[in-house]
């Protein structure tokens, strides 16, 4: 006999709010580091900047993670699945108002974009930037990785239809992982084989399907375990309780991806080999740094990444990804500071504080009204079951 169908709700994770503000804030370091020399400048923390790089991966894996979960719980529990343009229509009003704001004062007030064409424009509003070679301007080089992210989200839909078809309540995570590493594991060997560009090509979807599937894989465990399913997946569990183990962990996984295995640390484009092994470290890094915050008991971990400064600075850190390019370029413009020089540190609490503060106006400003405009989405009627539909002509007859 088959187990009851269980009525877990899908409960939210405060705690993963503070993966993506440590995700923001490495991409921050990585850009700073790049813009005062550190990072190529040979110096004894040049390749542990030059590695921060790896805040995007974590972005990639709590996306997989976050968006596959309503796929996951509805399969496990015998619940509705996101319906498609409600879910497309959320994605758009979360992701391209703020964005398009940002691409604007760019290509209008940074200096460096004063020769903008209108290709530019249309690619940047199109988020089409990354499919030509050195199209991505001044202030708007990190968003590469959204248009990465935004594909996934195009695509979500059909995945999680296939991954979540039939009756099998249990998932498929072992089919999810083995997808996402196949489909890496190819476009790097055509990159290898120069079939594919290393500069190019390493900013397309394909080549991080190994990070998004981790974070699928991750969602789809998390499911089954919280609904009394996959038992032998609860060493997660068991290692989530040790968040200070596998936070030492994962800082041992990057202590060994800031040597030459994963790649040259400026702008020398890695071998195939040092571009695919950077992608499995990144995983097992962004995976270890998940887990504690994920999965587990309660800890004091995750009491104080739930505290309500670290909530806040996790609401607005889509605003830190997109501001802090600007802010940066915008400092080294009015100072008339030459490129590849000044202070870390210094530029570190400009970039970092002043990205803050427009991310703060663009949630309060743009982001937030647009969330709410985005609920406006028709809801799907109730189905009539044959019960009410008797109770309904009952009391009309009466």
């Amino acid at each position: 006999m088959s187990a009851p169908i269980s009525t877990a709700t899908l409960q939210r994770l405060p705690a993963l709010d503070v993966v993506r503000v440590i995700g923001a804030l490495a991409v921050v370091g990585h850009h700073v580091g790049f813009a005062t020399g550190v990072n190529t400048g040979g110096g004894a923390w040049g390749g542990w900047l030059a590695r921060l790089d790896s805040g995007v991966a974590v972005f990639f894996v709590l996306s997989g993670f976050l968006l596959f979960r309503p796929w996951a719980q509805a399969q496990t529990t015998g619940g509705r699945k996101p319906t498609t343009g409600r879910y497309l229509w959320r994605r758009v009003m979360r992701v391209l108002p703020a964005y398009w704001v940002a691409v604007v004062v760019c290509l209008l007030l940074l200096d460096r974009n004063s020769d903008a064409t209108r290709a530019d424009w249309i690619r940047h509003f199109t988020l089409t930037q990354i499919y030509q070679s050195a199209d991505l301007r001044h202030g708007l080089s990190q968003t590469w990785s959204l248009c990465t992210e935004v594909v996934f989200y195009l695509l979500l839909p059909i995945i999680g239809a296939l991954l979540t078809a039939g009756r099998k309540r249990t998932g498929r995570p072992w089919v999810i992982i083995v997808g996402g590493s196949v489909v890496t594991a190819v476009w790097v060997a055509l990159i290898g084989a120069g079939v594919l560009s290393p500069s190019l090509h390493t900013m397309w979807l394909p080549a991080y399907g190994l990070w998004f599937g981790a974070g699928m894989l991750l969602a789809s465990v998390h499911v089954s375990i919280r609904n009394g399913l996959r038992p032998h997946w609860r060493f997660l569990d068991g290692i989530a309780a040790a968040p200070l183990a596998c936070w030492a962990a994962a800082l041992a996984v990057y202590a060994i991806a800031t040597t030459p295995i994963a790649g040259p640390l400026g702008l020398g484009e890695p071998t195939a080999g040092q571009f695919g092994t950077k992608m499995v470290l990144y995983t097992l890094l962004a995976v270890l740094i998940t887990i504690p915050l994920a999965f587990g008991p309660q800890t004091r971990a995750k009491e104080l990444f739930s505290s309500s400064s670290a909530r806040w600075l996790g609401t607005v850190s889509y605003g830190i990804f997109l501001w802090h390019p600007f802010v940066l370029e915008m400092f080294y413009q009015v100072t008339g500071r030459p490129e590849f020089t000044g202070g870390f540190w210094e530029t570190y609490l400009v970039v970092a504080g002043g990205g803050t503060v427009l991310a703060a106006l663009s949630f309060y400003m743009i982001e937030r009204p647009a969330q709410r405009f985005s609920h406006r989405w028709p809801r799907p009627r109730r189905r009539i079951t044959e019960s009410q539909s008797k109770t309904t002509a009952a009391t009309a007859v009466s």
